[in-house]
């Protein structure tokens, strides 16, 4: 390149910099495209290395223009070693020549060096040229530790001392004797890039974000490298830190002086004279570019204190005391350096260090912040006086809150992250001794700090508090370690619980408007923050109520009495309704005590039995200490009943606070009942409240209908806690209901809150024939409204039932769907109809949740029977059980016989309501076409992917008016309210039949007259295919869900089969038609994917008419949606979640019924843990779950839930139903099996990642299940194989994450279909070799062929299918198929196998590559090759800085070898004296 050309790229630089305003006449849009495509083309001119160096090496760098003279050096080296930067990423690896490598060390160390000299000799520099010396230094120290990173210290022995030698010397090491007074660096400009190149040196080999670029060799290898020489270093960042502070103190002293002067002459710092105040501004100066230096050794200090070699701060290494600075430093706020050696002092508390070194910190920290905060009051005192202010509390705590929250999260990992410390050390534990005093005095200044206005400082503290209170050797009630906190915990956090008003803060309305907002954002922020915080804080009330329930109660019970006496009776009265002069939920009287609630709630639910249960006389109750505890728990939460009950307030968001708070004590009433009746009462009583001036539901004000919805709900929740308390009140509690019901103002769901209210407390008789007659009693309004000749004749038709609900009369009169007496009439038809069964619904699953939670677990059989079967093959339930001895456990099961021919008439008529010759009749008329729409909070759904929040549906951003356009369900219109009442009566009868699947009523002798009839309506071909994708998913979860699990295994081929065989066989078609289009597969276009709307209903009106598979496969392809008006993108959103919701409900249902999920699996895990338990001898695993919970002793499930009294006897029942369920499934029934097997295979190619990963857990289970089966070897080594295959060769998108599941599949299926190996359950550990026969043609089977949960079978003789399968593939040879196998034979581990058949399989991919054309195929297009499995090797050591052939031998490694041998280094061993 010659001199013009240089000239041409530094015009380029120029005009793309901009850097003078001499250059103005050059700059245009035309001469920055050129600049621009000048530099790109530099870029890749090959001798561009050379000239870099050059450019590097000159000092200074000029560009004449029109007769003057530009400096460009800044910008151009900036230039140079940006391009530098990307050559050492891609080609310095690849310079064999050390000289070539050599010179590009010592051109990046040359400019380095002269950047220096000139900030050293250029005096005090204008801002933007400090600037511009600042970028480059940064620059320049990346630079280094990206050549530092490559060659240190194998090739590059002398970087540190390169680098910390002083200029003379060739170094970057220069500390002026005086406190700098440049507006940047200036001469430490060395410094600064010393530090810089440490710090990034240190987080490119220790920070998991940035060392997956360097290989592990390469960072042990820089890592010891630094560790050897860290005297050359240590001792100069030390020196520097001290030195500089010094200079801080000494400007901040004289800075003192001269504050103090201007005060004794009454004047302040804004009134200096012209001679004062470059004085002043000077000392100033120097106090932050002193701070400065400080804070950047910190920043480097906490990469070090983060990953380095914690000796370097604790050891006292060359005399640096780095523990005692950091202590010290705690004081300064000059440049924040209080806060970064809080953050230093947080990296070296969350590592690995003993005892001795951790009881330091722990004893000094509270001194040290004792001194900076005195130290700060003084200072803000100071400088207050000298501004001519009043010091300001608030904006002190605002200036400083940085440092307090990190402060308080240092502090909390300090004794979090070392709680072994504490419990290990017996005088701690005991109470005795200097220890305990000391760790005593640190969690004292801990909890004081929670006093901090902000909450996020208290916040920072939660984890440590909960570690502490969960802990069993801290908590228990004879250590006092703890103790001493509880009152400054219970305090803190139930103030900080207490919501403010974001508004207050907005306005400035709030005393700690100006902290709040430096703490958080926004609002959303806050209230995000609000609830973690309230989360968190439940568990720590509940465990101080734990440990001491005297102080605990104590604490709380003064608070609410202030509480009470304050905002009870509305002494505070603010934030009015306007309307009513009601308080709002945004007063301070409801806001304070709504913040009193859970602290309450959730102290009373840790109490101890003991605490409140005087019943009981047994020794460790009758403790007089515990005693006097109980009288005075008891006596303080009686008097909070006592006057919650006597609180009559006006204010409606005051009864709403007096019903949480009642509903607080549930707890509490399960002990003393005396006042429960009357809380009850009170309950009962605002379910009926109404405002003084209306009357009727439709008057209501909507603080009144929250009161009253709250009211039902609280009801409920105290009710399904102590409901054999209200059994002797169950008759007046019944004549009260009645009354409540009879009311016309009733709300709905009050109504159902009624119901569930009286099946509570019916649940509780003991008496089995007393308990049923009254739950028939409850719901005798509800049966006879399904039984009455309206209701029958509404149900028993498509024609009666859209009779009844407005459809016909709307398709005559459209007029009719917005007359308001027409819709108040359709509107109670409906009600009446939904509410019958939904009230049947509601009682039902209360009934049956009741019945498993007795110690039976609702089997139909006494505790003495249930004992006898324990250890029984046979069950006497596992059959037909009547209703009569099912009635014995739950109340409601006799009814059905009533409800099921009801049930049986609604099902099938609203069914048939979506068969196609009915679509074809009613899509064509402009209003009964709503019956299929989507409801608007479907629509709200699918625009927020299945979120509620940003305000609900008819929010700002809500979709209500948007599918019936500008009609929505509250307006007066039949059209929208449709769709919501389909849906909710849909939904509700197949719960029902859920229920009865559940209770096992559907598999009684009363039942089974009828139950042909019930299998023609639920497993009717023509119903299931007129279903939308919507209306399977809920068919899927609400009911074969539960008569997959519910049905006794006798009962499988009477009772499943007829049911099961059609559903599976439908479910493969439905999902294959479903994905057809996404796929674009069978000549299905991606366009019928789009969703039905308003303006297409006619054409497809007129395909539903032809009906066929014509209709059917563009049914499936829209997921049968029919969104009206909605917008296309949300309608989009709709469909493809609809879609991927269908497939999802299907695996799901797979896996609960193969016991791989849910129950089931639960009941696998229990079994696998108590043989754990019996192999170790350890009956403790058998009490211990999740370490997320606490337990006390009980046996507990694997998931951590109480483990049943007849636990044993409940298991072995279903582990029964898991065997043979599966063995039913896919080997009993040829159409089931057929159709389940074919559906999961073909799952594996639908792009869904959620559905894929399941269905290849439910294909091991397969495997494991059918694999020895030679019907099923075309099925599994030929069609799953192949799909399995292809998933992975095709590297699809979607795919990325659950690529090696799939290729643990194809193991499984080449191992148990090819190589005679069988594999443990799912898939798992080393593949285990059969033997073959004495034939040698085929090998023995297993011994666990029969028992699929313990490995299953293989298949004897092996199958071709796989190879044939293999062979198919591009580039892959029978020759490597072979070899594949040796390999497979010879490594069986589970990881081995794997890799090898990834390798084989990457072949394959790699040449498909080849023959494709690049299209960008979305989802299903090839993921990139930095998410590839396949190329997961290769695009690791893509760009990775490599090992260095030269092996390293520091000083040290010579030294500990020679303590055993005599050890001489080769030649070949690099630096092996350079560390001396």
């Amino acid at each position: 390149m010659d001199n013009n050309q240089k000239q041409e790229l530094f015009r380029a630089i120029a005009i793309s910099t901009a850097t003078s305003p001499i250059l103005t006449p050059l700059i245009n849009q035309q001469s920055r495209a050129e600049s621009y495509n000048k530099l790109e083309e530099f870029k890749k001119y090959n001798g561009r290395v050379a000239i870099i160096l050059e450019l590097l090496q000159t000092e200074t760098l000029v560009l004449p223009v029109n007769g003057q003279h530009v400096d460009i050096t800044a910008s151009t080296k900036l230039y140079a070693l940006g391009v530098l930067q990307t050559f050492l990423k891609t080609n310095y690896s690849k310079l064999d020549n050390e000289g070539d490598r050599l010179a590009i060390r010592n051109a990046v160390m040359m400019s380095a060096r002269q950047l220096l000299s000139k900030c050293c000799s250029s005096g005090i520099q204008d801002v933007a040229s400090e600037n511009e010396s600042r970028f480059l230094g940064v620059k320049i120290a990346a630079l280094i530790a990206d050549i530092a990173t490559r060659d240190f210290p194998q090739r590059w022995t002398t970087f540190i001392s390169d680098l910390f030698s002083p200029p003379d010397k060739g170094g970057l090491w220069y500390v002026p004797s005086d406190a700098s007074i440049s507006k940047g660096y200036g001469p430490l400009i060395g410094v600064k890039i010393c530090l810089e190149c440490l710090k990034i040196i240190t987080e490119d080999c220790t920070d998991g974000d940035f060392n997956s670029k360097i290989s592990t060799s390469r960072r042990n290898d820089v890592l010891i490298g630094l560790n050897e020489v860290n005297g050359q270093f240590l001792p100069l960042i030390f020196e520097l830190i001290s030195f500089q502070y010094s200079l801080v103190n000494n400007a901040k002293g004289t800075i003192t002086e001269m504050c103090n002067y201007l005060v004794s002459t009454s004047r302040t710092v804004y009134q200096m004279t012209p001679q004062e105040k470059p004085m002043f501004e000077e000392q100033v100066l120097k106090r932050d570019n002193a701070g400065k230096i400080v804070a950047d050794c910190l920043s480097t200090l906490e990469k070090f204190c983060q990953s380095m070699p914690i000796e370097w701060m604790l050891s006292n290494l060359h005399n640096c005391d780095f523990i005692s600075a950091l202590l010290h430093l705690l004081r300064e706020d000059t440049a924040d350096i209080h806060v970064l050696s809080v953050a230093c002092l947080q990296q070296i508390v969350l590592r690995k260090i003993d005892y001795t070194q951790w009881l330091r910190l722990v004893s000094s920290l509270p001194g040290a912040i004792n001194e900076a905060n005195d130290a700060s009051t003084k200072q803000e005192s100071i400088k207050a006086t000298s501004e001519g202010k009043t010091l300001d509390n608030l904006e002190v705590l605002v200036d400083k809150y940085p440092f307090h929250r990190a402060l308080s999260k240092m502090l909390a990992y300090t004794i979090s992250a070392h709680i072994a410390h504490i419990t290990n050390d017996k005088d701690i534990t005991k109470e005795r001794g200097q220890n305990f005093q000391v760790v005593t005095n640190f969690l004292i200044l801990l909890a004081d700090m929670l006093s901090h206005p902000s909450p996020r400082i208290c916040g920072e503290q939660s984890n440590t508090w909960a570690i502490l209170l969960r802990d069993p050797q801290l908590s228990k009630t004879q250590t006092r370690l703890l103790q001493p906190c509880f009152e400054r915990l219970i305090v803190a956090y139930s103030t900080h619980l207490v919501r403010i008003r974001w508004e207050d803060v907005e306005e400035q309305n709030h005393p700690y408007a100006a902290l709040f907002e430096e703490s958080f954002s926004d609002r959303d922020e806050y209230d995000l923050f609000l609830g973690d915080l309230r989360s968190k804080a439940n568990l720590i009330f509940r465990m101080i109520g734990g440990i001491d329930p005297e102080l605990g109660t104590s604490v709380l019970y003064q608070k609410f009495e202030y509480l009470f006496a304050t905002y009870a009776n509305g002494g505070v009265r603010d934030h009015l309704d306007p309307t009513t002069g009601e308080l709002t939920q945004q007063s301070t009287a409801v806001m304070e005590l709504e913040g009193f609630n859970l602290p309450l709630d959730n102290l009373i639910h840790g109490l101890p039995k003991w605490a409140l249960d005087d019943t009981k006389k047994i020794p460790s109750y009758m403790d007089p200490s515990r005693v006097k505890v109980r009288n005075e728990v008891k006596s303080m939460l009686g008097n909070i009943a006592t006057k919650i009950i006597a609180w009559n307030p006006k204010d409606t968001w005051l009864k709403f606070r007096r019903v949480t708070l009642m509903e607080a004590l549930k707890y509490y009433w399960e002990y003393d009942a005396t006042r429960l009746i009357s809380a009850i009462d009170a309950f009962l009583l605002y379910l009926g409240d109404e405002t003084p001036t209306s009357v009727g539901i439709q008057n209501l004000s909507p603080d009144v209908i929250s009161l009253r919805k709250k009211a039902g709900v609280s009801l409920i929740a105290v009710t399904k806690k102590v409901p054999h308390l209200l059994v002797s009140w169950l008759g007046q509690l019944s004549e009260r209901v009645k009354s409540l019901l009879s009311m016309s103002s009733i709300l709905p769901a009050n109504r159902m809150h009624l119901y569930e209210f009286l099946s509570c407390v019916a649940t509780a008789v003991d008496d089995p024939t007393v308990r049923s007659k009254f739950i028939a009693d409850v719901l005798s309004d509800a049966l006879t409204q399904i039984e009455s000749t309206q209701i029958k004749e509404a149900i028993g038709s498509v024609d009666g039932l859209l009779t009844f609900l407005g459809v016909t009369a709307a398709g005559s009169n459209p007029a009719s769907v917005t007359d308001e007496a027409v819709v108040g009439q359709v509107t109670s038809n409906f009600v009446r109809l939904f509410s019958a069964f939904n009230q049947l619904l509601s009682v039902g699953k209360r009934c049956h949740e009741a019945a498993k939670s007795r110690p039976n677990a609702g089997i139909p059989l006494s505790e003495s029977q249930l004992l006898a079967t324990q250890n029984q093959d046979i069950f006497p339930d596992e059959g037909t059980v009547s209703i009569s001895d099912l009635s014995m456990n739950d109340p409601f099961v006799h009814l059905w016989p009533r409800i099921v021919p009801s049930l049986m008439q609604v099902l099938n008529t609203i069914f048939s309501i979506w068969h196609p010759s009915n679509q074809a009749k009613y899509l064509k008329d402009p209003v009964q076409r709503f019956i299929y729409a989507i409801s608007d909070d479907e629509a709200y759904l699918a625009k927020n992917q299945g979120s509620i929040s940003n305000g609900g549906v008819f929010g700002e951003d809500g979709t209500a008016g948007s599918v019936v356009s500008g009609w929505d369900r509250r307006a007066c219109n039949l059209a929208p309210k449709w769709s919501g009442w389909f849906n909710e009566l849909r939904g509700t009868c197949l719960q029902l039949l859920g229920l009865v699947a559940a209770q096992r009523a559907l598999f009684s002798p009363e039942i089974s007259p009828i139950y042909p009839s019930l299998v023609s309506v639920v497993a009717n071909t023509d119903h299931l295919n007129a279903m939308e994708h919507r209306h399977m998913s809920q068919y899927i979860k609400q009911f074969m869900d539960y008569i997959l699990l519910s049905c006794p295994s006798t009962l499988y081929q009477s009772h499943v089969a007829p049911i099961a065989a059609p559903f599976f066989q439908h479910m493969e078609h439905r999902l294959k038609c479903t994905w057809a289009p996404v796929l674009k597969m069978n000549g299905i276009p991606p366009e019928s994917t789009k969703p039905l709307m308003t303006g297409d209903c006619e054409t497809v009106a007129l395909l539903a008419q032809r009906g066929g598979d014509e209709w059917i496969v563009s049914y499936y392809a829209r997921g049968g949606a029919f969104v009206g008006d909605l917008d296309a993108v949300i309608s989009e959103a709709l469909v493809e979640k609809l879609r991927v919701e269908v497939s999802r409900c299907y695996a799901d249902m797979l896996q609960a019924a193969l016991a791989l999920k849910g129950d089931w699996a639960l009941v696998l895990a229990n079994a696998a843990r108590d043989e754990q338990a019996t192999k170790k001898g350890d009956s403790s695993v058998l009490a211990s779950g999740p370490k997320s919970k606490v337990y006390d002793g009980k046996l507990v499930n694997a998931d951590g839930s109480e483990r049943s009294k007849f636990y044993y006897a409940i298991e072995a029942r279903k582990q029964q139903r898991i065997d043979k369920l599966c063995h039913f499934l896919l080997l009993e029934n040829e159409t089931i099996a057929g159709y389940l097997v074919l559906s999961v295979v073909e799952c594996l190619n639908y792009p869904d990642a959620y559905t894929c990963r399941r269905c290849l857990k439910i294909c091991h289970r397969i495997l494991e299940t059918v694999s020895w089966v030679d019907r099923y070897t075309h099925l599994l080594g030929f069609q799953m194989f192949t799909y399995a295959v292809r998933g992975v060769i095709y590297e699809q998108r979607w795919m990325v994450g659950i690529e090696w599941d799939m290729i643990n599949v194809i193991r499984d299926i080449y191992c148990r279909l090819v190589l005679g190996q069988s594999l443990q359950c799912g898939g798992q550990g080393a593949a285990m070799q059969s033997p073959m026969d004495a034939t040698g043609t085929q090998f023995e089977q297993t011994k666990v062929v029969d028992k699929p949960l313990q490995g299953g079978g293989i298949l004897c003789k092996p199958s071709d299918l796989p190879r044939q399968a293999l062979v198919s593939l591009p580039g892959i040879s029978p020759e490597m198929v072979m070899q594949l196998e040796a390999k497979l034979k010879e490594k069986r581990s589970a990881k081995d196998q794997k890799d090898t058949l990834r390798d084989i399989l990457r072949i394959a991919a790699d040449n498909l590559k080849e023959n494709e054309n690049g299209d960008d195929l979305g989802m299903l297009g090839r993921a990139d090759v930095s998410e590839s499995l396949l190329n997961q090797k290769e695009s690791a050591k893509k760009d990775v800085i490599q090992d260095l052939p030269e092996r390293l031998v520091t000083q040290s490694m010579i030294m500990k070898k020679s303590e055993t041998s005599f050890y001489t280094p080769d030649s070949a061993e690099m630096g092996a004296n350079l560390f001396e």
